[in-house]
Formats: structure tokens, sequence, C-alpha cells
């Protein structure tokens, strides 16, 4: 195989390949090697390589089922390898080495997939690109002067830039289906407890934030998830097995006509581009030829007070953190260790009563069950997957100046102030991206589909959300609509058409 062909390929194309003995893991693992070598340090996708390890990996790998001998990357944060480095886009954390492999891993690794290296991440996952002090931006495949979103942006970048086919990623407010959304992949963040990575570390951000996969094509999303699905006893949340494989259910036609709610109103008030709102109607103008219901309808979650209690949980979960990180490096942390935005969200945090952050819990299940009403009438939601194509490198990163201002203004404010600051800092950001945090936040599954390009040549997604524990349901639409013409064809981006032309 050479590298123009291994760059064409998905993951469930390469096992394929490898278990028909036409092309060795190690051979895909050079590939791999060669293509980031190539495109890395332009893109600045992946942070951390195990080239040799990988290769004498592979060299004594044995062909399995399923994805055995495929090239991987992990995200750096919370998907770590014993003996790697797991860093979370942190300068705190900079020497931090893996003790043991995460559950999530371990399962990976026991289904034979090779490890490159890890991927480029914001610091502790909080934003929604990626340009951490640590290591620098990731840029994006299809604009080097664009971010490719995050937090899993370096994933996203790794697999647009055909250095591996999949990659790890992770979902705690929109971060699969984000960077999905501007690079042109697919995204699915699974159900709330469908792939846990315990033990001990199952209530990531109160179950906001999963841990799954970014990939090119449905079926290895799918395919993925029969390989990850899993009821762990030690997990905080559980989700019934699936009675069958996602690769199989995808294929099958709906038995019936769907009833499919949209709008494309951002449920925080913020503008929405003329883009995502033809992404949208592109999407339901081919659901409605296929002979499908479809209604412009609002949901009736209080979207603001939702992303209001998003950011009092992050800002919980960050001074929580900060607290464990003094214990453990037996001092006393400043603002000069941290990113602003992980600083004001401790500051914040610490402001938080115990009270105040569990009744803010509670509005969750309060938008849990209103979606839960909606569902009962509607097999899908569909909104923008982002409410723009991706923002150019540095666009939303704070200046020196800023950053002292915020600094200063946060000290000055009491704990309701703190908190109206913080919404007051992510609204650049969520101006972007306020459509993903809904699912979760309830639990539901929800996919970004890479269904748009812009006429400046940037992708944008469409995102679905169906009722918590029914993935299958939207592999199914996923996998209608890739067959379709408004599905982005990954190879029309710069750094894979050079590599079709040059080879």
């Amino acid at each position: 195989m050479d590298l123009r062909t291994y760059v064409t390929l998905d993951a469930t194309e390469m096992a394929h390949l490898v278990q028909k003995k036409e092309v060795t893991p190690k051979e895909l693992v050079e590939l791999s090697i060669q293509q980031m070598e190539k495109v890395n340090p332009t893109l600045n996708a992946v942070i951390h390589d195990r080239k040799e390890k990988a290769l004498q990996e592979a060299e004594n790998r044995k062909v399995g089922t399923g994805f055995s001998g495929i090239p991987f990357l992990l995200k750096n944060i919370s998907q770590s390898l014993n003996g790697e480095p797991i860093t979370s886009g942190s300068r705190l954390l900079r020497s931090n080495f893996s003790k043991q492999s995460s559950n999530f891993v371990k399962r990976i690794e026991q289904a034979g997939l090779l490890f490159l290296g890890s991927t480029n991440t914001p610091e502790f996952g909080l934003k929604n690109i990626t340009e951490p002090v640590l290591y620098g931006p990731s840029r994006n495949p299809w604009n080097t002067e664009y971010s490719p979103g995050g937090s899993s942006g370096g994933a996203a970048a790794a697999i647009a830039s055909g250095i591996v086919p999949i990659a790890g990623a992770s979902d705690g407010g929109g971060s699969i289906r984000i960077p999905a959304s501007f690079s042109g992949l697919f995204g699915l963040k699974p159900t709330r407890g469908r792939t846990p990575v315990g033990p001990g570390v199952g209530r990531q951000w109160q179950g906001a934030s999963i841990d799954f996969a970014l990939s090119r094509t449905v079926r290895d999303s799918a395919g993925f998830l029969d390989l990850l699905q899993v009821v762990q006893p030690e997990a905080a949340f559980q989700v019934p097995l699936f009675n069958g494989t996602y690769q199989e259910e995808m294929k099958k036609p709906f038995n019936k006509p769907l009833r499919i709610a949209y709008t494309t109103n951002s449920p925080v008030g913020t503008p929405v581009s003329e883009d995502a709102k033809k992404a949208v109607i592109n999407v339901i103008s081919w659901l409605e030829k296929e002979g499908h219901i479809v209604e412009e309808k609002e949901n009736d979650v209080d979207g603001i007070q939702l992303m209001r209690n998003y950011y009092l949980m992050n800002s919980g979960e960050m001074a929580s953190l900060v607290f464990n990180l003094e214990r453990a490096l037996g001092r006393e942390l400043t603002a000069g260790d941290m990113e602003i935005e992980s600083w004001l969200l401790n500051i914040a945090g610490k402001s938080v009563s115990a009270a105040e952050f569990t009744y803010s819990l509670a509005s969750w299940d309060t938008a849990a069950a209103q979606m839960a009403k909606l569902h009962e009438h509607y097999d899908f939601y569909i909104t923008p997957a982002t409410a723009y194509t991706a923002p150019k490198v540095g666009e939303l990163t704070h200046s020196e100046e800023s950053q002292m201002e915020l600094r200063e203004r946060i000290e000055k404010l009491d704990k309701d102030g703190k908190q109206e600051l913080i919404y007051e800092m992510f609204l650049p950001s969520l101006t972007y991206t306020p459509f993903t945090q809904l699912a979760n936040l309830t639990g539901q599954p929800a996919v970004s589909l890479p269904v748009y390009l812009s006429e400046e040549g940037l992708p944008l997604g469409v995102q679905v959300m169906a009722s918590k524990g029914e993935e299958h349901r939207l592999l199914q639409l996923a996998y209608q609509i890739e067959q379709t013409d408004m599905w982005i064809d990954l190879m029309q981006n710069p750094f894979l058409k050079e590599i079709v032309a040059t080879n």
C-alpha cells in the first residue's frame, strides 16, 4: 500500500485489508508515521508520539477481528496509557505520566488497535478551540488559518489530514461534535453511560462528559461503538447493552416515516450564520423528499439558564481539580500556573456552595424531562452543530491585557457577579457553539453530520439528537445521508488533495 491509498481509507476498510493479509499492521503504522511527519509540523495535531513502540507492537501484532492492527491516537486528557504522558494540555502537568491505563484505553488495546501517540487539547478540555499555551494551537487542514475546534481539536486535525482514520475524543459540551463540524468529520456523542471509562472516573463533569472517538465515516463510529459499549458495574452511569451490532443496524431502512423537529435559532439568543441555516434547511429538504414529516419547533428548555448552570458546574469542577492539584503538588496555585479560563472558573467555583451546586444539577434533570417529552412526538431534533464555520486561530484566545483585566475584575465581585463574569468570558466562544451542550446535560446521544461546505471552503455540520439509548437510529439516519451528495468529501481538503496529486 502507498500513502496515496492509505489516506483515502477509513478504519473499517483498513481492517478488512489486514484480515485479508493484503496489508500488515506494521505497514499501516509506517504509513501513518509518514503522514504524521509530513503534516504535523504545520497542523500541530499530535503533541506526543510513540513511533518506535508502535512499530514494535505492530510487528508483533497477531491479526484479529474488528479494528485489530489499525493506527490510533489518544486524546491527551482522560485517555491515559500506562507509562505515557498525560498532561491535559496544562503546564502544571507537563511532567505527568500515567500510572495505569484507563478502562477506555484498555478496551481499545484489547481490540488490537495500535497507539501512535496523543493529540493536542486545550487546557483541561475547557474550550471549543485547541490553543493551549503548553503546546500551541492546532490548525485546520481545510485552511490552516482556522481552528479545527476543540476540545478534541488535535484528533480532528489528525483524521482530516489522513494521519489516522479514527482517533480518541471526548465530549463534555460538544468536544466531539464541534471539531467534527469545523473539520468535516462524523462526530457521535453516545448516550451517557454507554462507554464508561472507570473505575474511579465515571462521573466526569457530573456525567456531562463522555469518552468516544471522531471518525471519517459512519461505519467506523458504529464499529467503534460495538467495540466500546459495555455495562461496567463500577461505573457511575449504566445503559443496557444494545441488542445487535451497530454496524449492521445502521444499514437498515426506517420502517415508517419519521417525525422530525428542527430549529436554526440559537438556544441562548446569539446570532446564527446563514451558512448554518442553509446547512439545516438542506437536510430538512432532503428529509421531506424522502417522505418524512418535519416541523420547525423550539424545545421548551431555557437555554440561557441551562448554560449558566453548565458554567456553574464547570467552575465547581475546576475548583475541585485545583484543590486536588494543590494537595498533590504541596503548594498553593496562583493565576500564573494556569490559563485564564481555568483560573477564573476556579475562583468562581470556590464561591459556590454545595447547595447551589446540587440545585444547578437539578436543572439538567428538568431539561432531560422536557426533551423526553419532545421525543414522545418527534424521532429526532435537528439544529446546526455550530452556529458558524471555524474561527480563526487566535480569534477566541484572550489577549494578555484582557486576561489581566479579567483577573482583576473577578476578585472584586460577589459570587453571583463571578458567575456572570464567567458567562461573559465564554460568550464569544458560545456564540460559535451554542447548540451542543444540551445533549451533554440531558445525557442524550447526538451526532454532527458533515453536510455543508461554505463558499470559503470551510465545513459546517448539522446536529441530530435522539432519545437516550437510540444511537442506532442516529446511525441509520447518518448512514443514509452519507450516501447523498450532501456529505462532504474529506479528500477535498488541501492536505489530502496534495497527497493524491503528488504520490
